[in-house]
Formats: C-alpha cells, sequence, structure tokens
C-alpha cells in the first residue's frame, strides 16, 4: 500500500454495524473535509493515462460519487453527467430498475445526455449492483463506458463488472477491522 494510500485511510472513519448489524460504514466525510487535493491527485493516479486522454465526461453516481467525481472533472476539464435516484430529474430521462437486498431501486439520466466516453464514479464498490445499474444505463444512453472509478473496493463483496475497474483503495490494505 502505498504512503498516499495509507494517509488517505487515516482520515476514513468506520463505523460498525451501520446502518445495521453486521455493516461496516465507511464514513468519507473527515477525508472531505481534509484531502480533496490528495484524494484527487490519488483518483486520477488510479485510472490509466490513455482513458484520461480519450474521456469527455465523468459520470457520477448519487450521492458521494457526485463528489468525487466533480473533483475529477473540475481538475480535469472535462463534463460531469450526474445519475438520479428516481425522481429527482425532470423528464425526460432514460432509467433502468435494478435489484436491492430488499426489493429494487431505479437510477434515471436526462434524456438529454449525448453520445460521449465517460468514466463512471462512485465511492465505494461493495456488491456491484448500483455500478451494474449505471453500466446499464449509460449503454441504453448511447454512451461508451471506458470504466469506473471508485475511492474503495470493497473486493470481497463484489461480483466482476463488465468494465475495468480503478481504485485508490482496498478493505483488504486497511491494517485494522471494522
Amino acid at each position: 500500500m502505498t504512503h498516499l494510500a495509507q494517509s488517505l485511510w487515516t482520515h476514513i472513519r468506520t463505523v460498525p454495524d451501520f446502518p445495521r448489524a453486521g455493516i461496516c460504514f465507511y464514513d468519507l466525510t473527515p477525508l472531505f473535509l481534509t484531502e480533496i487535493q490528495a484524494l484527487t491527485d490519488a483518483l486520477i493516479e488510479s485510472i490509466p493515462q490513455a482513458e484520461l486522454e480519450m474521456v469527455d465526461s465523468f459520470m457520477a453516481v448519487e450521492a458521494r460519487g457526485f463528489v468525487l467525481a466533480s473533483f475529477l472533472a473540475q481538475r480535469l476539464n472535462k463534463g460531469l453527467i450526474l445519475v438520479r435516484k428516481a425522481g429527482k430529474l425532470p423528464p425526460p430521462v432514460i432509467g433502468v430498475e435494478y435489484s436491492l437486498e430488499y426489493g429494487t431501486d431505479r437510477l434515471e439520466l436526462s434524456a438529454s445526455v449525448q453520445p460521449q466516453k465517460v468514466i463512471l464514479v462512485d465511492d465505494i464498490l461493495a456488491t456491484g449492483g448500483t455500478l451494474r445499474a449505471t453500466l446499464s444505463l449509460a449503454l441504453k444512453s448511447h454512451l461508451t463506458v471506458l470504466g469506473t472509478s471508485v475511492l474503495l473496493d470493497l473486493e470481497l463483496l463484489n461480483q466482476p463488472l463488465d468494465m475495468p475497474v480503478w481504485s485508490v483503495l482496498k478493505e483488504s490494505d486497511r491494517s485494522t477491522a471494522c
């Protein structure tokens, strides 16, 4: 693990049994308070240079993905596409439903988004359900997905995605358990 990754971990608060028993919640709020420059550098370093040169926009997943993608978009002078939960965007929208542990949810994207090359951005890759739904939404919208960028990969929980995944941190690199 790099020195930068170790430093970022020190700013992530772990909350055991939140939002329910057996779940370890990673609170990124302290990281966002003091480490924006280092975090943005680490995100950029994790993505291959060739993809950074090709990308037109970062496609952000609500809500913490918005924060990370905005850092990337601003620093690299690229576009920002927001993927929202159902009912948050004015029509017309393109939507996709996906399964959750208890039921289903829906993600939506403005129907006015033009075909372009994107990198999906989210905070944490756990089971991969949200990113699979976002990938489906991107393809439905005729976007070319170069890969996905996440801050933290909980690699023991996720199933393979049909795209490259670039992460800054891996849960297995953490020296202490939740």
